[in-house]
């Protein structure tokens, strides 16, 4: 298959969070009939795709990313025949079908780890990592786990430490063992025997581990920033050469891709968190590996022009054969609107600053990934403490407050829990997205909601935009402008990343012919000078 023709280039993937999207049953939390329900919806944004994040059996103690087995549907989401049902909706509406995959660890619940602990010398006993205690009793090295503290647990059954890098209640597999590799490939292949489409490979870099356990080294205090790894963390401290991102990832990543290869179009989408994540992307994304590779670089708080501009030409000039994914929202960090809008400290997260994140974030060259609720511009919630829910926000309250901020209840209507659920939500519904309900926004012409769809439906008739190549242009914050090139055809796309109109003139080799892009706060271009409204963007065309 050609790659014009494979739908994940330039595809739009909206991300459901499950827990958050619809309760169809009353017990608070949302479902797959729920999915299965609002599939319609979610077809008429215009997105080609839907990646749907963890609902496999769990004890929940990571909302699902803490897999007790990977081949069932938790209760609470409903059961496979529900899984199913919501594949058949999805195809029948033109949507492709990923889900969530986390090799890497499983849950302590998991008949492995079960097995694994029991003795040191059981079918499983070597399928996590276990090391022995040092003579004075403490872990065997200094690693650290991102939820914070040391990144052991010490198992009685076996008088050994266990890694994990995440919880303690999910512990890290041993990828060096031939068995759990294939016993994680297998697991793949039956939800590609069941028609899914692909899949979002969670922490796809930290299957392997250094097997000599050597100790990271300390990262200078200047260079302690990261993906929420503030002063507070001291994950931070490290520079984590040991405990991710091995060589040894590289050959089983090819084994994804060849057991992938056996089923007609189906993509990888990996999550990729490393001391230089464009660097680990673009050793990851290639023909004979993943498809398609994102990570956290705008899922930061640098929101300047210069920083994305940076970021994209850094990768683009390391990937030179593969596909990159772009987000800018996720359920893993504070909603995008809010982000930018404070980051930039010059106005409110509007409607315009949200018109414009979409427009921006889809005109990059890759595929995307839309959060639930972007298409509303949806701000991060304000959850108290006594109502959080996630280990890491209340683990690192008050200076982080987790991510249960932007995980709150999807508002579906006016109603008091905003038509999520006829129960008690597991979060409460923020107070803030009530007016910003689909409901409200669907009959409102002028909503963020109606300009997505719009902005959605006019990029997929674009080639440029979808496929072609982004050479960036010289300008002045808070300008951002780009060239997209395919075929012969060539898109200008500039964006005013303040709340105050702005003009400057670009370096343009060309005359341009501004093209109506629906959705968007439109500039002007007269010659190479355009004027940009607040939070405006403009397209042209290239003669």
């Amino acid at each position: 298959m050609s790659k014009a023709q494979s739908w994940w280039r330039g595809a739009v993937i909206y991300q459901i969070y499950p827990r958050s999207f619809l309760d169809t049953n009353g017990d608070g939390i949302g479902d797959l009939p729920g999915i299965v329900e609002r599939l319609d919806y979610v077809a008429s944004l215009g997105v080609d795709a839907i990646w749907i994040s963890p609902f496999f059996k769990s004890p929940m103690a990571d909302f699902g990313y803490d897999i007790a087995d990977y081949r069932d549907v938790d209760p609470m989401f409903g059961t496979l025949a529900d899984f199913d049902r919501l594949l058949e909706k999805a195809h029948s509406l033109g949507l492709k079908v990923m889900i969530d995959q986390v090799l890497s660890h499983t849950s302590i619940e998991h008949e492995w780890f079960r097995q694994s602990r029991e003795s040191r010398d059981g079918d499983k006993a070597d399928w996590y990592v276990w090391a022995d205690a040092r003579p004075d009793g403490t872990p065997p090295n200094n690693w650290l786990s991102i939820f914070g503290g040391v990144a052991w647990q010490w198992e009685p059954r076996r008088c050994q430490y266990f890694l994990h890098n995440f919880l303690a209640s999910q512990p890290d597999l041993n990828f060096h063992h031939p068995a759990v590799q294939q016993a994680q490939l297998d697991n793949v292949k039956f939800w590609l025997d069941r028609g899914v489409d692909g899949f979002r490979l969670d922490a796809i870099n930290f299957c392997f581990h250094d097997a000599q356990l050597r100790d990271n080294p300390p990262k200078p205090e200047h260079l302690r920033t990261g993906r929420g790894f503030s002063a507070d963390n001291p994950y931070a401290f490290q520079y984590h050469h040991f405990n991710n991102t091995q060589p040894e990832n590289l050959p089983f990543l090819e084994r994804i891709r060849e057991l992938l290869d056996r089923y007609p179009d189906v993509a990888a989408l990996g999550e990729i968190s490393s001391e230089d994540s464009l660097a680990t992307m673009a050793e990851y994304v290639m023909p004979s590996r993943l498809h398609m590779g994102y990570s956290f670089e705008l899922l930061t708080d640098d929101c300047t022009a210069a920083y994305v501009r940076e970021t994209v030409e850094r990768l683009e000039a390391q990937m030179v054969d593969g596909w990159p994914c772009w987000a800018i929202s996720n359920h893993d960090v504070r909603r995008a609107v809010t982000r930018w809008s404070a980051a930039t400290g010059d106005g409110d997260a509007d409607d315009a600053l949200a018109r414009q994140l979409v427009a921006l974030v889809c005109s990059l060259r890759g595929s995307v990934c839309l959060y639930q609720g972007e298409e509303l511009g949806l701000t991060e919630a304000e959850v108290p403490y006594e109502l959080l829910q996630d280990p890491y926000g209340i683990a690192f309250w008050p200076n982080f407050k987790g991510r249960d901020g932007c995980r709150t209840p999807m508002p579906w209507d006016g109603g008091e829990q905003a038509g999520f659920t006829e129960g008690e939500p597991w979060l409460p519904v923020a107070d803030a997205h009530h007016p910003r309900s689909v409901a409200k926004q669907d009959v409102d012409p002028d909503s963020v909601l109606n300009a997505v769809r719009a902005f959605l439906r006019w990029r997929r008739a674009q080639p440029a935009l979808v496929l072609g190549s982004i050479t960036f242009l010289d300008t002045p914050e808070p300008v951002l402008a780009f060239l997209r090139e395919h075929d012969g055809a060539r898109v200008l796309a500039a964006f005013n990343l303040s709340s105050a109109a702005v003009t400057c003139t670009l370096p343009l080799d060309a005359p341009a012919r501004p093209v109506e892009a629906p959705g968007v706060v439109a500039g002007r271009i007269e010659g190479g000078r355009i004027e940009l409204p607040a939070r405006g963007a403009l397209f042209a065309a290239l003669d």
